[in-house]
């Protein structure tokens, strides 16, 4: 495994699908999808449909997602905005299909070229779905929570998931958070759970299929997310990223895979993945803060997502990370297609 710095020389190839291909907002996507359902032909009783996560920043709902889907396919971490794409995750159980949607937490702080891409995503997420789950902190509702609801019609099925709810000691105190929030909208389910708590996770989920149509399933049985390796391989870096800078680091650091590709494994190994990521940042301090002392932050960023990438996509993997600085990069509207945002 290499962790390498690099000079600050132009190389944007590599990115996720331009925002072109990716848009048409996610309105568009979901229709496509309804009108091309991958199951072929119909089977008496099979149930699918689309669930959109919603919620500010940092409320877990990437967590709910991954808990939902039952295995790590969307990036967490305590750093706010750390979701900024569309992340469709698949469960089958029985005879339903969940579709899950999660989307980037609305952004309300920095008026920006990427803040104003993430906000498109999640107004396309809410426009046609079967329901919403609106994700909340148990017993919090501030002008985040707020502003998230208000963009939520009334006519799509809305469940209040009170997440952390565990973390309430007097249950007795949210009866008035409860009446106040059903004024606030007319929620059709309140949910008070944990989202690592795996008998919430199934309570949960027998609560979703109530509200999904009777038709057949869009992916097959094993399929778990839409999208790429190459896309995964760029949020785990972007994970561990932020996981070993903390606070130190601005949120607008973003990661562009150069190179994906894949060999014949030896051995055990049924597959080999060479990857080549550059992290860009916004100025040298920052750069200097990714690489760490003698490069050993950097190096552990490599490490950490070699090993994670080796169990999520059973392969063995080497990657190779470059630092480069792009000023500015968040608020250009064209820097931030070419880096594969809607």
């Amino acid at each position: 495994m290499n962790a390498t710095e690099s000079t600050t020389d132009n190389q944007d190839n590599g990115a996720e699908p331009s925002a072109e291909d990716q848009a048409s907002a996610l309105a568009s996507m979901l229709k496509g999808l309804r009108a091309a359902p991958a199951g072929g032909v119909p089977v008496p009783g099979q149930r699918c449909g689309l669930i959109a996560i919603v919620g500010k920043p940092n409320v877990g709902k990437s967590t709910l997602l991954n808990a939902l889907v039952g295995q790590k396919i969307s990036i967490t971490s305590r750093k706010a905005q750390t979701t900024r794409h569309r992340i469709t995750g698949m469960r089958t159980q029985g005879a339903t299909q969940f579709v899950f949607v999660d989307t980037p937490g609305f952004q309300t702080r920095h008026n920006n070229a990427l803040n104003r891409s993430l906000n498109k995503t999640v107004l396309g997420a809410v426009g046609d779905v079967d329901l919403i789950l609106f994700v909340v902190e148990a017993g919090q509702f501030n002008q985040a929570d707020a502003r998230v609801l208000s963009l939520l019609g009334k006519d799509i099925p809305t469940l209040l998931v009170a997440n952390k709810f565990d973390q309430i000691h007097r249950r007795g105190d949210i009866a008035p958070w409860l009446q106040e929030m059903q004024q606030r909208h007319a929620f059709t389910e309140f949910v008070p759970m944990s989202a690592k708590n795996a008998r919430d996770i199934e309570r949960l989920l027998v609560l979703c299929e109530r509200f999904l149509p009777e038709q057949p399933w869009w992916y097959a049985e094993d399929e778990l997310t839409d999208r790429s390796e190459k896309f995964l391989a760029s949020e785990t870096v972007r994970e561990k990223l932020f996981r070993l800078t903390g606070d130190e680091l601005p949120y607008t650091s973003t990661v562009i895979i150069d190179k994906f590709g894949e060999e014949a494994g030896r051995g055990k190994q049924k597959r080999l993945l060479r990857i080549a990521a550059t992290i860009v940042v916004e100025r040298d301090t920052h750069k200097a803060m990714v690489i760490g002392d003698k490069g050993e932050r950097i190096k552990r960023i490599g490490t950490e997502t070699r090993v994670e990438l080796e169990k999520l996509l059973d392969a063995k993997v080497f990657i190779e990370l470059w630092v480069k600085v792009r000023s500015g990069w968040a608020d250009d509207e064209a820097r931030v297609r070419s880096f594969g945002y809607e």
